[in-house]
């Protein structure tokens, strides 16, 4: 299939319409061949173990080989940031909206974490793959009923995705921070008695004072409590806000 002449490159390249040059022998390579073997290295070894040569000597190719199909690692990392959440898993039947958006933030947080380089991916743009168009196609989905606009279902679906893409990063980096100066979080309370004044920091102060950080603070990025937590109070502004839209119907 040609690559149609109003789509931008790299989303022709995510659904497989970028035309492959026909020029010398038969390609023995795919696209999916290459983001396959790009993911692997990147799960072994980090995103920054990522380069055209790398895939190539991985494959078994040369890099020039790679270039027919994908012509910049840039575009590589665009289509990996697609193939690597893969496709949701089906909605249970018979949930109301706000169970199924819960499973569908669980089920977006446990595809992430397959994959510790993704939130090392910078975000270029809305979702354009056709795996990240089946998250936010079955999000919308989940929202079917409640008696919102199409426009408001999107702005409540964005506002999720912000959500869980800010709590993704956060967690996965502060683990990483963990693992290397586990001293720094452990001694986190300790170091803030010593230096917060009451009288500029009154409302830390009273945090301090309740004990809330007396334990050591760890981080386990697979530990779900906070996210839950943050979860929970989005969700609980969505359902006032559909009860609102409903009133005023």
């Amino acid at each position: 299939m040609s690559e149609q002449p109003d789509l931008p490159a790299d989303v022709a390249l995510m659904w497989g319409l970028r035309a492959v040059s026909k020029r010398g022998p038969k390609p023995s390579l795919t696209v999916e061949d290459i983001v396959r073997a790009a993911i692997e290295i990147a799960d072994a070894e980090g995103l920054a173990a990522v380069s055209m040569a790398r895939v190539a000597e991985r494959l078994g190719n040369s890099t020039m080989a790679l270039y027919r199909h994908v012509k910049s690692k840039d575009d590589l990392l665009v289509v990996m940031q697609d193939a690597a959440l893969e496709r949701p898993r089906p909605m249970p039947d018979g949930v109301d909206w706000r169970t199924a958006l819960v499973f569908w933030a669980d089920g977006v947080m446990t595809a992430v974490r397959k994959h510790r380089w993704y939130s090392k991916l910078a975000i270029s743009g809305p979702p354009a793959g056709p795996n990240n168009l089946a998250w936010f196609d079955a999000a919308l989905g989940a929202l079917d009923g409640t008696g919102l606009s199409e426009e408001s279902k999107v702005g409540v679906v964005m506002g999720l995705m912000t959500y869980i893409q800010g709590q993704m990063r956060l967690s996965l980096d502060l683990a990483a921070a963990y693992a290397d100066h586990p001293d720094t979080f452990s001694r986190y309370g300790a170091t803030l008695a010593r230096v917060i004044d009451p009288r500029e920091y009154p409302a830390l102060a009273q945090v301090l004072a309740a004990g809330v950080f007396e334990e050591p603070t760890t981080f386990d990025d697979s530990d779900d409590t906070d996210f839950d937590f943050g979860l929970q109070l989005y969700l609980d502004g969505v359902e006032r806000f559909i009860e609102r839209v409903c009133q005023d119907k």
